[in-house]
C-alpha cells in the first residue's frame, strides 16, 4: 500500500485533510473536505459542497464560500466538470477576462469546448489561481502534482472511471502537455469507500479481469460459504427477500478502489514512495464523510481541491521554452 501521512486541519468551524507530502510543496494549495461544519440539513447535513436534489443551492453556495475562505482560496477560479464516470480529461486555463477554458485531452492547447464546464472526470492545469475540484460521496478523489514543472491535476475515480484508466490517462496528459516525469510526481488518494464496505457483483469482477492483468489483487471474495448455501438451499433464504420479488443479484466480492488507483499510478511510472493514501472509509465514517452507499443518493458531496497559489511567479524552463512556475521566496 501507499504511505499514510495525512493531517486534519480545523479552521472557522470546518475540518479537512491535507497530505504532508503536498504541504511541503509551498506552491500548492490542496484539501480533501469533510462534512464537519457547514449549513446543510439532513439528509446532507454538514458541509455539503455538491448541488444535490435535497439541498438548496443557497446553502451549497454558502458552504462553498465558507470552505474557500477557510482554505485561503477566495480569489481562485473554481474549475469543475459534469462528472459522468468517464476517462475524459481537460486542460483548464483562464482567459484575461477571467473566464475558464476547458481543452479536451488529445487536442492542441488552443482547442477548447464552448459554454462552461463540460462532461468529464479529470482536470489538469499549470496556471496559478485556478482551483481544480472533484466531488465525491464514496468515489476516490485523486490529486496529482508535478513539482518540477508546477503542474497539478484532480481526478474523480469511481469504479467505472478507474476501469477506463482515468488516473493513468491523466498522468499521460501531464506528460504530453508539460513533459511531466511520473517518477518525480506526487499522488494523494483521499477518503473513499474501501474494500471493507464496497461489495460488487461478479460482472464487475469479470470486467476488471478483462482490462487489468493483475485484477485479482483488487478484490476480496465475499462469504463463499453463505453463497454456496443459498445456491444449495434457496428455501432457507426466502424470508430475506421481499414478497413477490426475485432474488437480488448477489454481491460476490469487495472492490479495493485504492488498489486499482495504485496499480494505475505504478503503470504510469509513479514511484511507490510518492503515492500517499488517506486511510479513511467513507461508508464506515459517516460522522466525518458523506457516503452514497451507506446514506443514499440524497446525501451530500465532499470535494477534493487542488491549485497553484496565485503568488507563484512565472519563469522559463531550461528546455524548449516551457513555462515553469516558481514559488516566490518570502
Amino acid at each position: 500500500m501507499g504511505r499514510i501521512d495525512f493531517t486534519s486541519i480545523s479552521r472557522d468551524g470546518l475540518a479537512w485533510l491535507e497530505s504532508a507530502a503536498f504541504q511541503r510543496e509551498r506552491w500548492l494549495l490542496h484539501a480533501f473536505s469533510t462534512r464537519r461544519g457547514g449549513a446543510s440539513a439532513k439528509p446532507a447535513a454538514g458541509l455539503n459542497l455538491g448541488f444535490t436534489g435535497r439541498d438548496t443551492r443557497a446553502r451549497v453556495e454558502t458552504n462553498r464560500r465558507r470552505f474557500l475562505r477557510a482554505l485561503g482560496a477566495r480569489g481562485y477560479s473554481l474549475a469543475s466538470l459534469r462528472q459522468i464516470h468517464s476517462a475524459h480529461v481537460f486542460y483548464v486555463t483562464r482567459e484575461a477576462s477571467g473566464e475558464l477554458k476547458y481543452r479536451p485531452s488529445g487536442l492542441p492547447r488552443g482547442a477548447a469546448v464552448p459554454d462552461g464546464p463540460p462532461a468529464g472526470d479529470a482536470l489538469v492545469t499549470d496556471q496559478p489561481g485556478i482551483l481544480l475540484t472533484v466531488r465525491v460521496a464514496d468515489c476516490l478523489p485523486v490529486l496529482l502534482a508535478d513539482p518540477g514543472h508546477r503542474v497539478v491535476a484532480a481526478v474523480h475515480a469511481g469504479w467505472r472511471g478507474a476501469l477506463a484508466r482515468v488516473i493513468s490517462k491523466t498522468a499521460g496528459e501531464m506528460r504530453r502537455l508539460f513533459g511531466s516525469d511520473p517518477r518525480k510526481c506526487l499522488a494523494a488518494l483521499g477518503p473513499s469507500i474501501r474494500a471493507c464496505c464496497y461489495e460488487v457483483g461478479e460482472e464487475v469482477v469479470e470486467t476488471f479481469a478483462g482490462r487489468f492483468a493483475r485484477a485479482e489483487i483488487f478484490f476480496r471474495r465475499a462469504a463463499p460459504l453463505t453463497a454456496a448455501l443459498e445456491d444449495r438451499y434457496p428455501l432457507l433464504f426466502l424470508s430475506a427477500r421481499p414478497p413477490g420479488h426475485e432474488p437480488a443479484r448477489r454481491r460476490v466480492a469487495f472492490l479495493d478502489l485504492v488498489a486499482v488507483a495504485r496499480e494505475e499510478l505504478l503503470d504510469a511510472g509513479f514511484l511507490p514512495r510518492r503515492i500517499h493514501v488517506a486511510d479513511f472509509c467513507t461508508a464506515c465514517r459517516t460522522d466525518l464523510f458523506f457516503s452514497h452507499r451507506k446514506e443514499g443518493q440524497d446525501t451530500g458531496r465532499l470535494m477534493g481541491v487542488m491549485g497553484i497559489r496565485p503568488e507563484a511567479r512565472q519563469g522559463r524552463s531550461a528546455r524548449g521554452g516551457r513555462r515553469v512556475l516558481h514559488a516566490r521566496q518570502a
